[in-house]
């Protein structure tokens, strides 16, 4: 028998009108029923405890104490007896990766939680933290400010319904002296992991903790490029100004980079292209002024950059950079 909190009896009130044929009966009946509540005979729930019928679930973090007893009424020898503790939580994450400056170890990552509750009863969640790994800080983004006051996302009511799912998200972002290293943070990082402690029925609490959870880095080869401005909105057929900054990833290789730059479609790149950038030492970058417009109204894609490194004969292209809405410039207007 599992030893845990008992529960409160119920009850099926059976009642009818006075005018019936038991008349007062029923009521009465109820009334001289030791389970019911005096005053309040109607309701289901009692003023009795009753002990547990069964073991019921323990679910995975849980903690619970019991005897158990198994007895073999079999002439067979019973092997490999255990006991399977069931999984409350369905938890999968997914990661954002914000580029908010050029230097890709320096960028931020999000991370949404998408948490499910696959047991049969409602669970209160009383906290869902992520705790970093040593190269992160983090930030929990499921508040919001109210009038000085920090208000949770999900309401008042922090319940989840059986089989529901909710997000929760984080932002990190690499510490100073992790970020200032080149190529520290590469490939494979463990950004840290998550602490879920909820509370179930007579306030059971339970407490789960998922492993280490890793992220992939972008990888950007030896060059990065990317954008530092651009506009929003520009006017059909008229130029535009963007700039760009370029990376050695490289931390050893120092490059002789040449620019082209290749019209689309839509998109036409204004000055002289296959123009010498210089070298450009490892774990370094420069940033470039480049004036474009395009052809075609709409969504346009900038498209069109490449990038030679003379050393190594070897050229990087660069496609789908950024998305710029394209207007026209002439607005009629009828009277």
């Amino acid at each position: 028998m599992r030893l845990t909190k008992p529960t409160l009896f119920t009850n099926i009130p059976v009642t009818c009108e006075e005018k019936d044929l038991p008349g007062d009966l029923f009521n009465q009946l109820m009334r001289d029923d030791p389970s019911t509540v005096n005053g309040a005979e109607i309701l289901m729930l009692g003023e009795m405890l009753t002990l547990p019928q069964n073991f019921g679930n323990i679910f995975l973090g849980e903690t619970f104490s019991s005897y158990i007893s198994v007895h073999n009424d079999s002439n067979q020898v019973v092997k490999d007896i255990l006991v399977k503790v069931l999984k409350p939580l369905d938890v999968k994450t997914k990661f954002y990766n914000a580029e908010s400056d050029l230097n890709s170890v320096t960028d931020e990552v999000f991370l949404e939680a998408q948490i499910q509750n696959i047991t049969t009863s409602p669970m209160f969640m009383e906290k869902v933290s992520l705790e970093p790994s040593i190269m992160y800080n983090v930030a929990e983004l499921n508040s919001v400010n109210q009038a000085g006051e920090c208000v949770t996302t999900f309401g008042s009511r922090a319940y989840l319904q059986p089989m529901d799912t909710r997000q929760y998200l984080y932002c990190l972002k690499p510490k100073k002296e992790f970020a200032e290293k080149a190529g520290i943070i590469k490939g494979v990082t463990v950004i840290g992991k998550l602490d879920i402690v909820w509370k179930t029925n007579l306030g059971e609490r339970g407490r789960l903790q998922t492993s280490q959870l890793q992220r992939m880095a972008p990888g950007y080869g030896d060059v990065r490029l990317s954008l530092e401005a651009i506009p929003d909105t520009v006017n059909l057929e008229e130029p535009f100004h963007i700039t760009c900054k370029i990376t050695n990833c490289s931390s050893e290789r120092t490059m002789d980079l040449v620019l082209e730059m290749c019209n689309t479609s839509s998109i036409h790149w204004c000055g002289i292209s296959g123009r010498q950038l210089g070298k450009l030492h490892p774990s370094s970058s420069l940033c470039l002024a480049l004036t474009l417009l395009s052809s075609v109204q709409g969504l346009q894609s900038v498209s069109g950059l490449r990038l030679t490194d003379t050393f190594l004969k070897r050229t990087y292209e660069y496609d789908d950079i950024a998305q710029v809405c394209v207007v026209s410039s002439a607005v009629k207007v009828e009277s």
